[in-house]
């Protein structure tokens, strides 16, 4: 006859069988961030993103140490100098080398990306917490504010911002954070009509806290995780819209190495000079792709719905 085995579980000692030995295995806990980066690099085009995510930043930071050439010295003897050796990327109409435009011009696309998005998300998500928590008139008053900015086409409504306050890239900072708030708390408001009627919130009340610690302990960190994918997603509307409006002539201004003025600068040179706009636009190309391969991947791992799947 066989002993029974001895299981050690949380301090105390529990006699099993040989045949119930595996009834006492406990899984191993995990954190919310554990459980979505391991779902995150299960998606093979979220991690490609986020490779030429990381790429994309590393450049913009060490651009002085990888960048080839000034970005603003002119060499007219170089003027359309096709991609070769000395500059892989060309070189544009004043002989500058494309190649170290580009990578200063990283600097410019992820700041725009970057900053307006923030603020954006600060504005939107403040508003739109507000409006889901005191509903009424205050709700009110929130969504038809932000149904008068989603009314215009944004990047209608950011070039009317830049011909009021003038067109540069601090100009650009406070156009793109105008128009792209609304977007934000309209996701955020639906989280907090929802939050709201949880029983959290309720015993909240019950033990008498003020509405602003309801809010900042129970509402908001409940919505952070559709305002980290919004914020994701968000970046690279900010990186086409400042590329749009630097196209437009209203956004970054000469000789600064944005890639929408490049294309801008080298349109009617497409055919003698082709790669003089097709690289900068390659560049928008892959940085939007980057993007939005990260906020898919993103908006993925933390669905509720999708846990089962992947």
């Amino acid at each position: 006859m066989s002993k029974p085995t001895v299981l050690r579980i949380g301090g105390s000692t529990t006699a099993n069988t040989g045949e119930a030995a595996g009834a006492g295995l406990v899984a191993r806990p995990t954190t919310f961030g554990a459980d979505v980066w391991r779902r995150f690099r299960r998606n093979r085009l979220a991690l490609v993103g986020l490779a030429i995510v990381v790429g994309l930043i590393g450049l913009a930071v060490l651009a002085p140490l990888v960048a080839p050439y000034d970005p603003l010295h002119v060499s007219l003897n170089e003027q359309f100098a096709p991609p070769s050796a000395q500059h892989l990327f060309g070189a544009d109409v004043y002989g500058r080398d494309l190649l170290s435009r580009v990578i200063f011009g990283a600097r410019i696309s992820l700041l725009i990306g970057f900053i307006p998005s923030a603020i954006s998300m600060l504005i939107g998500s403040a508003l739109g917490v507000i409006a889901g928590f005191y509903r009424r008139w205050t709700d009110t008053l929130v969504m038809r504010l932000a149904d008068m900015v989603l009314a215009f086409p944004s990047i209608i409504l950011a070039m009317v911002v830049t011909y009021i306050l003038g067109a540069s890239l601090f100009t650009l900072f406070i156009a793109l954070s105008v128009v792209s708030w609304a977007s934000a708390s309209r996701v955020v408001r639906a989280q907090a009509l929802s939050l709201r009627e949880r029983d959290f919130v309720a015993a909240a009340r019950a033990v008498g806290a003020s509405d602003i610690r309801i809010m900042f302990r129970h509402i908001i960190p409940n919505c952070l995780a559709p305002i980290l994918v919004l914020f994701t997603m968000s970046i690279p509307a900010a990186i086409m819209a400042e590329a749009g409006l630097s196209f437009l002539g209203v956004g970054a201004q000469p000789p600064t190495p944005s890639w929408g003025l490049m294309v801008n600068e080298a349109q009617q040179y497409i055919f003698s000079a082709p790669w003089a706009s097709i690289m900068p636009g390659l560049a928008i190309l892959v940085t939007v792709l980057g993007f939005n391969f990260v906020g898919d991947g993103l908006r993925d791992a933390i669905d509720p719905y999708l846990k089962g799947k992947m």
